[in-house]
């Protein structure tokens, strides 16, 4: 069955102007780099961009800047989900329908508190999409301020009806995607994988794509195994190896590496950031990405890219 969402997809970083208001001409160059890099689709207002630190008008802002900028090249969605009050979900999410993007994103973590069951997660999801009966959704298993994994009914129920239409799956776990990929089995709903680790291996038993942190250093490597893993199996576990132990920069000193990586390598950004101190950026951590920077030059040319 034919998928609407697929491929590679970055969880786009939010350039931020030294004054701390978000840099739009960056955004703009961030946003055409990554179609120029081979993304199939941008997710854009997601934790990667800061979005429980922004102002509601800045996600509603950040979200038409990025789909104005791809301009119908590639699919954008966006979540922007980071409410607690119930009430105050509606409206965030009916106003980031309001903007055209292609798919609104629910955060699982905003349905229940950490110490409630499935009942109450299910009951808080069920009334959104009662209450937001023309929105198009996917779901992400946002790991802040705490990750909350979907159940393998749950997921099951939610591909049968067409609740959803795509969950970005942090369960880093093959066993789990496994599961998850007979539970949607004939169904339209697209399986992405979160984590560099098992993408490959979750590629190869059936996933649909890749949507992740590390496609802000190198997406277009992604890309390449994305599209040759069945051609070219051993260079693809190759490629594998060399993205997965890329991806220990995830745990450094994130997003700020990802802001040093575009400004040294591709498009010009303040390091400034809400979520962190730019300090955590000290000199080894950026010796890191320097070195991360000339092995990406190094793959790319064995692969053609």
């Amino acid at each position: 069955m034919a998928k609407d969402f697929s491929g590679c997809w970055p969880t786009m970083i939010t350039p931020f102007t030294d004054d701390n208001k978000i840099d739009f001409k960056a955004v703009k160059g961030l946003t055409e780099w990554y179609i120029a890099k081979g993304c199939d689709g941008i997710f854009a207002v997601c934790q990667s961009s800061e979005m429980f630190f922004l102002s509601e008008q800045e996600k509603i802002d950040l979200a038409k800047a990025v789909k104005d900028a791809a301009a119908g090249k590639v699919k954008v969605i966006a979540s922007g989900h980071t409410a607690d009050d119930k009430s105050k979900q509606i409206e965030e999410l009916g106003r980031m329908a309001e903007t055209g993007v292609d798919a609104v994103v629910l955060v699982s973590n905003r349905f229940a508190k950490q110490d409630e069951g499935e009942e109450v997660f299910e009951k808080n999801f069920n009334d959104i999409l009662r209450q937001l009966p023309n929105v198009t959704f996917g779901l992400y298993e946002c790991p802040y301020p705490y990750l909350r994994l979907l159940t393998t009914p749950f997921l099951s129920d939610c591909a049968k009806t067409g609740k959803l239409v795509f969950l970005k799956d942090v369960s880093c776990a093959n066993a789990i995607q496994e599961e998850r990929i007979a539970a949607v089995a004939g169904t339209k709903i697209s399986l992405f994988n979160a984590n560099t680790a098992t993408l490959l291996d979750s590629l190869i038993a059936g996933y649909d794509g890749f949507n992740g942190v590390m496609a802000n250093f190198h997406i277009d490597i992604y890309k390449w195994m994305y599209t040759h893993f069945k051609a070219e199996p051993e260079l693809a576990r190759e490629v594998s190896d060399f993205l997965t132990v890329a991806a220990v920069s995830e745990a450094r000193a994130y997003p700020v590496n990802a802001k040093y990586h575009q400004n040294t390598a591709d498009v010009p950004m303040s390091l400034h950031t809400r979520s962190k101190d730019k300090g955590i950026l000290n000199e080894n951590a950026r010796r890191e990405i320097d070195s991360l920077i000339r092995m990406e030059k190094a793959m790319r040319k064995k692969l053609g890219l």
